[in-house]
Order: C-alpha cells, then sequence, then structure tokens
C-alpha cells in the first residue's frame, strides 16, 4: 500500500513515463534554449552592477562614475567570450564546453580541473540564483527576511520537480518568467532614460564622468572589474548543453548564444548606467534594481511587477544549472571520473540522478551559508572564469596545431579572452581571498576523487574481463548453511528451498545463549527435521555473528579442498506493512552483510511472506 502511494506520489509531481523513442520531443528549440540556457547569464544583471558599487563606495559615492569605463571592461569581455564559445560550439558540437575542450587540449587534469570547477560552480549556479531571487522578494516584503533560508529551500524543491518532469515541459513553464523580465528590465531602461532625457532626472544625483577621486587606484579598479564580471557566470551554459538543441544542433546553439550575449550586453548596460545616472548606492536590505525600480516609478504596480519578474528570474536561473549539470556529469561519468548512475535517464528521459544530486547539494550550501548572496558570489564567480580561462587557452592550442583555414582571427579572439579572464580569476584571489580560498582545498579533493573513481572502474573491468581474470573453478557439490532462530513456518520453507538444492548437504545453525536452551532445541530438532543435520553453537557472550562466521569459514575451507561451493540460505520473514520492520530484529540483514565480502560463500535470502 505504501509503495502505490509513493508511486501515485511520484506520477503526479513527476509524470507519466517516456518512451526512450520520444527522447526527440524532449529537444528544445531556440526560443525555449534562451530562456532555460540563458536564465543564468540574464539574472546577473540583477547583481552584477550591484557587484560594481559595492567595491566602488568603499572609496566614496564620487568614484561611482567608474563604474561607466569598468561596464566597457566587462562588455569587451563579454564579447571575447560569446565569440569564443561560438567557436567551441561548432568545434565539439557533442558538448561538454570547457571540460572536453582543456581535456582534448590542454590534457586530462587540466580538463577535471575544468570539470570539478563546473560541478560545483553549477551547485553554486543554484545556490546563488535562488538567493538572490529570495533577496528580491524581501526587498519588496522586508517582514519575509526572517525566512529567507526557508523560502530558498522551497524553491529548489520546486525546480527539482520541474526538472525532474523533463527538458521540453520545464522549458514551457520557465520561458515566460524569463522573457517577462527581459520586457520588464527593457521598460525600466526605457522609461528611465525617457525621464533623464527630458528632465525628470536632477543630474546632482551623480559625478560627472572624469572627476578625480583621491584614493582611487588601479588595484581598486581591477577589484571592481572582476566582482562586475560576476555577471557573466551562465555564458558557458549553452555550450556545454548542446545535445539538448533540436537539429541541427550546433547552429541552434551559436543563434541562441548571439541572442543571450547580445540581451546580456543591453540589460547590463541599461543597469549600469541608470544606477550611476540615479546616485543609487548599494544598501544591505535593498537590492539596487529595487532602488532604480522605485526611483522611476514608485512603488505602484510597475515597481511591482519588475521586483516580481526579476525575483523570478534570478530562482529560475537554476534551471541553467539544472539543464548544464546532468550533461556535464554524463561526460565525466562516460569517462569514468564519477558514478556510472550518472549516465542514466529516469522515466521523463532527463538525468534524473544528477538532478537530485545538485538539487540536495544546493540546499546544503543554503543552509551553510544562511541564503547570504554576497557571500556565495565571489566563489560562485571564481569556479566560473578558472573554466573560462581554460576552455580558452585549450582553443588557442588547438589553433596553433591543427592551423585551419582563417584561424588567426579565432586565436586574436581566443587569446583576448583567455587573457581577460586569467585576470579576473587572479583578481578574485588576489582581492577577495577570504572569500574564494575554499576553491583551493575543494578542487584538489575533487581531482583526488575523480582519479580514485577511475582506478576503481579500471580495476573493476580488469577484474571482470574474460581475457584478463582467473578461470572459474569447477564445481563438484553445494554444502548449504540454513542459520535458524526457532521452529516456525520461515525456517520451514527455507529449510525446503535448501533440500531442493542438494537434500544431503544441508546443516542447520542455532545459536543459543545458555546451555539448557541449547538441549531443549536440540531435542526439538530431531523431532522435527531429523533428516537434516544440526550444528549448535553455544555463545557465553551472546554473540551470533561472530560463532556464525567462524562456522561458515570453517566449513568453506573444508569445502575448497573438495572443490565444493558454500552457500548461505538465510530465512526471512517480509512484513505486511513496511513500517513493520523496525519492531522486528534485523539479524538477518546483518548477516548477510556480512557474508557478502567472504570471497567464496554463496549468500541467498528466501523471504517468507505474512499476510497479517
Amino acid at each position: 500500500m505504501v509503495v502505490k502511494r509513493l508511486s501515485a506520489l511520484k506520477r503526479f509531481l513527476i509524470g507519466r513515463p517516456l518512451k526512450s523513442n520520444e527522447l526527440g520531443e524532449q529537444k528544445l528549440n531556440k526560443t525555449k534554449a534562451l530562456a532555460i540556457l540563458s536564465s543564468d547569464a540574464l539574472s546577473s544583471v540583477a547583481y552584477g552592477p550591484e557587484q560594481i558599487l559595492i567595491v566602488l563606495v568603499t572609496l566614496s559615492a564620487a568614484a561611482f562614475w567608474y563604474s561607466i569605463p569598468i561596464a566597457v571592461g566587462v562588455l569587451v569581455l563579454l564579447s571575447a567570450l560569446i565569440l569564443s564559445y561560438r567557436q567551441i560550439i561548432f568545434a565539439y558540437p557533442h558538448g561538454g564546453g570547457a571540460y572536453v575542450v582543456s581535456k582534448e587540449n590542454l590534457g586530462m587534469n587540466y580538463g577535471l580541473v575544468a570539470g570539478g570547477s563546473l560541478l560545483v560552480d553549477y551547485i553554486l549556479t543554484v545556490a546563488v540564483s535562488v538567493s538572490a531571487g529570495t533577496d528580491a522578494i524581501t526587498s519588496a516584503f522586508p517582514s519575509l527576511h526572517p525566512y529567507t533560508v526557508v523560502i530558498a529551500i522551497v524553491f529548489v524543491l520546486l525546480i527539482t520537480t520541474l526538472n525532474l518532469r523533463g527538458v521540453t515541459e520545464s522549458a514551457s513553464i520557465l520561458a515566460y518568467p524569463v522573457y517577462l523580465f527581459v520586457l520588464a528590465l527593457f521598460i525600466l531602461i526605457g522609461v528611465g532614460i525617457y525621464n533623464i532625457l527630458t528632465g525628470h532626472v536632477s543630474p546632482e544625483l551623480h559625478t560627472p564622468v572624469g572627476t578625480p577621486v583621491a584614493g582611487i587606484s588601479l588595484f581598486l579598479l581591477l577589484k571592481a572589474f572582476a566582482s562586475g564580471s560576476s555577471a557573466l557566470t551562465g555564458v558557458e551554459a549553452i555550450s556545454n548543453a548542446i545535445p539538448n538543441f533540436k537539429d541541427p544542433a550546433p547552429n541552434n546553439a551559436s543563434k541562441t548564444l548571439m541572442a543571450m550575449g547580445t540581451l546580456l550586453a543591453l540589460l547590463f548596460t541599461g543597469i549600469v548606467f541608470m544606477a550611476y545616472y540615479y546616485g543609487v548606492a548599494p544598501q544591505a536590505k535593498v537590492t539596487v534594481v529595487s532602488q532604480i525600480a522605485e526611483q522611476t516609478f514608485g512603488r505602484n504596480f510597475m515597481y511591482y511587477f519588475i521586483q516580481g519578474t526579476t525575483a523570478l528570474i534570478l530562482i529560475l536561473a537554476a534551471n541553467t544549472g539544472y539543464s548544464a549539470f546532468p550533461l556535464l556529469a554524463v561526460n565525466l561519468a562516460k569517462d569514468k571520473f564519477i558514478p556510472r548512475m550518472f549516465t542514466v535517464r529516469g522515466d521523463r528521459l532527463g538525468y534524473s540522478n544528477g538532478i537530485i544530486i545538485l538539487g540536495v547539494c544546493s540546499i546544503l550550501l543554503i543552509l551553510v551559508f544562511k541564503g547570504q548572496t554576497e557571500h556565495l558570489i565571489p566563489l560562485y564567480a571564481v569556479g566560473v572564469f578558472i573554466p573560462f580561462t581554460l576552455s580558452q587557452t585549450g582553443m588557442i592550442f588547438k589553433w596553433v596545431r591543427e592551423k585551419p583555414s582563417g584561424w588567426m582571427p579565432k586565436l586574436i579572439i581566443n587569446s583576448i579572452g583567455a587573457l581577460i579572464s586569467l585576470i579576473v580569476t587572479i583578481m578574485f584571489f588576489l582581492t577577495k581571498f577570504a572569500q574564494v580560498w575554499p576553491v583551493l582545498i575543494f578542487l584538489p579533493i575533487i581531482i583526488y576523487i575523480f582519479y580514485r573513481i577511475k582506478k576503481h572502474y579500471l580495476a573493476v573491468g580488469d577484474q571482470l574481463r574474460l581475457t584478463t581474470c582467473e578461470p572459474a573453478m569447477p564445481i563438484e557439490g553445494n554444502v548449504i548453511i540454513v542459520p535458524v532462530a526457532g521452529i516456525t513456518h520461515v525456517v520451514e520453507n527455507s529449510l525446503n528451498y535448501a533440500k531442493s538444492l542438494n537434500p544431503h548437504q544441508v546443516i542447520a545453525v542455532y545459536v543459543p545463549f545458555e546451555r539448557q536452551e541449547e538441549n531443549d532445541f536440540e531435542a526439538k530438532w530431531m523431532k522435527w527435521q531429523p533428516d537434516v543435520r544440526l550444528v549448535t553453537l553455544y555463545s557465553p557472550y551472546r554473540s551470533i555473528i561472530q560463532p556464525l562466521l567462524k562456522f561458515v569459514d570453517t566449513v568453506q575451507r573444508k569445502a575448497s579442498e573438495s572443490n565444493y561451493q558454500v552457500t548461505v540460505v538465510i530465512p526471512q520473514f517480509i512484513p505486511k506493512k513496511g513500517w513493520h520492520n523496525i519492531l522486528h530484529n534485523q539479524s538477518g540483514l546483518v548477516i548477510r552483510t556480512k557474508l557478502l565480502y567472504r570471497r567464496k560463500v554463496i549468500v541467498t535470502t528466501v523471504p517468507y511472506h505474512l499476510t497479517k
């Protein structure tokens, strides 16, 4: 009954199973792919400009005009990344992004650094996006601040469930909020620029561009540039998820990438300019976008429309992680660096194991960081720029090595992208070391785990391969041991099964704790099963497991001399209801677990199903 109810709940939440030949119907067109795979990059417009101002405000509000040239630098980096990843899409049409590019052009170790960084980064994508979306909600409704973590976790659970339903279904639902967000921000920027041009915004709110600011330094500007570059997280997602596109997948992915880059450039530029012109300063409990919207429209319908769509896209930006993480995991699993379960498609043809693991890890991060976005963003951004740098560098090596037609412009694009990405990565480590130092710990640990898993799979394959493994020894007969706890239908059922295998080599084993108990049981056994040999193992220390294991080992050693196989048949009754199991001793489970590690012992469980 419990199983049926759980199955019904699963069908309600996830939907009916899909046939394997329906996989083609789960591919994305450009419109849906833009919404799903660009939501992370587009949503970063809501916090990327704010990260620039957070750095500049440490000097003074007069330094805010530097956000304009910094934004230009971010756009240059964006252009280099978009053009570069467009080249990666056509060079590696089967997806994999930075992991595949780095592995094939720089070597396996660099590929694993990129792959490990991206796996963690996609977990951070979900945590950061949901936390930032929750911030947008609490900015509009301050009374919800105490419930930030709970709200974030609920959103992660909802998005995880939605992705388990399948790519196209989640895309159909999530596309609307993304395009509403883009529309809302274009309206905000358009009305803001109109107000500026018509003189409705005082020019005294901001410091003119070029105003000298005491204490400004190149180091501070590079720090602000690195912080603003967090708006570029998610740019690589499309190159990782090419297999999700309808054919011709590379062409559709390329067009989607260019559309994303254009939208991101326009929105980022508009928000930076408006924040500068309005003289908006970052606040702890009110986002920059919220302040701009309030100054432009006041607290009316448009303000709440902008905050609502901003919150939605920030939360739904997590979907980029759900789209890219499982596909990257598939590539790593095919190379035997992570468990093979990540290559298995679920009922709805998505890689459900990757989706579930991503959701669980994201919730843990939200709990650890208490949903505070500003503590997650630096770690998140540096996790992106390491793969950025490696993928760009990998493409440089590819062009130099292969020298295809028209390779020089491609080399220049990748070289610019690699150089700027490297500078941003170094700046993150120099300026935010206190927040990004965990990268230096978890990356080596992850790579070590990758190699340990690979070593295990290679060892298993070597031992299972018929050409290399030891030849199987011939089996002349079978000695069957049946641990018994009493004279019951469960034991009778198991003895009947054992007799059907070999009626002359069945040994029943009973472990008494008292001598009188031993004598009484032997007497009862002789009347009940006189044709089955009974061995009693008196245990003065009340241990069932150790005497039984010792006896099995002794029988196994003697049996192996005659090429006999030892089989332990474990009686087990199955309660009618699953929760009844906690009311009974689980000694059979413990015995089975211990015996499974005996190399030359076969373990069989004979279930006896109860009806009441």
